[in-house]
C-alpha cells in the first residue's frame, strides 16, 4: 500500500420517493506520512461514496505521533458520517 492509494467505491440506490437532504462534507487530509480523501455524490436514486488512503511513510517518527493520531482519529470520523434523506418535495 506504501506509495500506491488504496481506493474504495460503494454506491446504493435510495428509494422512489426520496431525495437527498444532506450529504457529508468532502474530505482531503494530507500528511508527510499519509493522504486521505472521501466524497459523496447523488446522481438520481444513487448515492456513490469514495476515499482513499495512501501511506507514504512505513515507518513515522516519535515527533509526529500527534499528527499520525489526528490522520487517524480524522478517518474514523468522516467513517463515521451519513448522508440524510427526506421525502421527496414531488410526492407530497
Amino acid at each position: 500500500m506504501r506509495g500506491q492509494p488504496a481506493v474504495g467505491v460503494d454506491g446504493c440506490a435510495f428509494p422512489a420517493g426520496y431525495e437527498v437532504d444532506e450529504l457529508p462534507p468532502p474530505m482531503d487530509v494530507d500528511y508527510s506520512f499519509g493522504s486521505y480523501h472521501s466524497k459523496t455524490e447523488a446522481s438520481g436514486q444513487m448515492l456513490h461514496y469514495t476515499r482513499s488512503v495512501e501511506i507514504k511513510e512505513l515507518s513515522v517518527p516519535v515527533s509526529k505521533m500527534d499528527e499520525l493520531k489526528k490522520f487517524y482519529r480524522m478517518i474514523a470520523s468522516d467513517e463515521r458520517n451519513t448522508s440524510v434523506l427526506k421525502p421527496s418535495q414531488s410526492d407530497r
